[in-house]
């Protein structure tokens, strides 16, 4: 069996950086979204993908064996440096063997298989709200909305032992398989990935759309996602290497969120390239006004004319228009951030904030408004809080108060006794 490989990883809008990692190395492939803050997401997930590859390359142990191995050395890290304690990944990886395509996945990225026009989802999020709806206390779609639906269960580096699922998949020829981290699920619905999935033959070409999808939804995460097409002739457009070391970001205008400021680390996709000059314009010099257009000898130059009053009022006109555009985008983010809540950290303890947990150009676009009594770090030493430096999204203030009163439970459920 054939296999051709299309990747991509981006920082996403709202992000300061790119904490998801994958890794391509034939024949085994793999996606990792990093938490704890921007330095630990990003070392938990290139840290475990590196323990992945290098293992895989020595030959040592079997997939499953090799992740238990990126737990631990995630978690040793996080034990030993304290700049990145707290950190964890997600990681779901493939290792292609012929027609057999082993599976092992711990978190909530995801690998899909599309075979004969019908997606289907291969892995099981471990999440809090997946485990609700087992359980049969919220439905599928009250868990795409749940306030907790970024809470993990489990996850590489959080726990000196972990759990991996692992299962084997038989494809077929025209078989696709995906590979993607939640900032790709989490902006762009199933039913679209499948019809970008059939619409994009290529799959490189077929990954970066579904990249420039989930950024034009806002783009709330980073996004990284591969793609493997199964052939038995080989007619796909070849493998595609890739690093398990993030690529240059590129970004894509959200819609309808506002776009955020430029930034030089920044690529924006389909800015236009300036044409060369032209042959007569590169040989010419310094242009010189031809006799026409000099002042002709002892004439004195004719005085500028003056501008007609209809230009100035029509300078004035559009310098108002800007102004009112600029003053309503200004109000109209101002109303977006005040019904946007998530709970964090502020002053070591946990807290309830309005508006998004992020910042541009060195302004916050979030306050504090409510501040408990419950030690960060104690919510942190749980495994479903592990994030809570990046902020647990709400959908209003009654969903983040619920989220606290959610860690001040499972604080004190979990507390040990003390002798």
């Amino acid at each position: 069996m054939k296999v051709s490989v299309g990747a991509a990883t981006d920082i996403g809008q709202v992000r300061e950086g790119n904490e998801d990692s994958f890794l391509v190395v034939a024949p085994l492939y793999a996606v990792a979204d990093g938490m704890g803050g921007h330095r630990g997401g990003e070392v938990a997930s290139s840290l475990a993908l590196e323990t992945v590859q290098g293992m895989f390359e020595r030959k040592e142990g079997s997939l499953a064996d090799q992740v238990v191995e990126a737990n631990r050395a995630v978690f040793d890290r996080s034990k030993n440096d304290r700049s990145v304690s707290g950190m964890g990944t997600t990681l779901t990886a493939a290792l292609v063997d012929g027609s057999r395509v082993h599976l092992v996945h711990v978190g909530d990225s995801r690998a899909y298989l599309l075979r004969g026009g019908e997606l289907a989802q291969l892995t099981e999020d471990h999440t809090l709200v997946h485990r609700m709806v087992m359980e049969g206390e919220i439905s599928q779609e009250e868990a795409e909305t749940h306030p907790h639906r970024s809470i993990l269960t489990r996850a590489l580096g959080v726990d000196q032992s972990v759990q991996v699922d692992e299962g084997d998949v038989e494809v077929a020829d025209g078989d696709r398989l995906l590979l993607c981290t939640d900032g790709l699920t989490g902006m762009v619905p199933e039913g679209q990935i499948r019809e970008i999935l059939l619409e994009s033959a290529d799959p490189q070409e077929a990954v970066e759309k579904l990249v420039k999808v989930a950024n034009r939804a806002g783009g709330i995460d980073n996004i990284t996602a591969v793609i493997l097409d199964f052939s038995v002739d080989g007619s796909g457009p070849g493998e595609t290497k890739r690093s398990a070391i993030p690529q240059q970001p590129t970004m894509e205008r959200p819609v309808p969120p506002p776009a955020p400021p430029k930034r030089p680390d920044i690529t924006i996709v389909g800015a236009t390239i300036p044409q060369p000059l032209s042959d007569a314009s590169t040989a010419r010099g310094p242009s010189t006004p031809s006799p026409a257009a000099r002042p002709a000898a002892g004439r004195r130059p004719e005085a500028p004319r003056r501008s007609s009053p209809s230009v100035g009022r029509k300078v004035g006109i559009w310098a108002g228009v800007t102004l009112a555009i600029v003053a309503l985008a200004m109000v109209g983010l101002r109303l977006y951030l005040d019904t946007q809540w998530f709970v964090g950290v502020s002053n070591g303890r946990v807290a309830i904030f309005r508006g998004v947990p992020t910042e541009v150009g060195g302004f916050e676009l979030h306050s504090v408004v409510v501040e408990t009594s419950i030690p960060a770090e104690e919510a942190q030493a749980l495994a479903l809080y592990r994030d809570l430096p990046d902020g647990i999204t709400a959908d209003d203030r009654t969903g983040a108060e619920t989220i606290v009163e959610s860690i001040r439970d499972d604080v004190a459920r979990f507390e040990q006794p003390t002798s």
